[in-house]
């Protein structure tokens, strides 16, 4: 995120995305998750959303199969693809 300039401070950028990863391992395997619209099932049959701040949600597809998760994609309410999922 820094290298695309996100970010002003390296930092800063380390620290958000960390935070990204933590939201993930810690809620992935709770039944928060959600069943991934027909249009972007071709990245994961199921998503969990993370509120960065008061702008920003994180969208990460994934599948599973038992107690294993492959996450295919990630973005955010900022994104091109974004408007397909309201």
């Amino acid at each position: 995120m820094f290298d695309k300039e996100y970010f002003g401070f390296e930092d800063y950028a380390v620290e958000y995305t960390e935070k990204i990863y933590d939201f993930i391992e810690d809620n992935i395997a709770k039944p928060i998750s959600r069943s991934t619209p027909q249009h972007f099932q071709k990245y994961g049959k199921k998503f969990i959303r993370y509120k960065a701040n008061n702008h920003t949600f994180w969208y990460i597809f994934f599948d599973q199969r038992g107690n294993q998760f492959l996450i295919n994609y990630i973005l955010n309410n900022h994104s091109q693809d974004f408007p397909d999922l309201i």
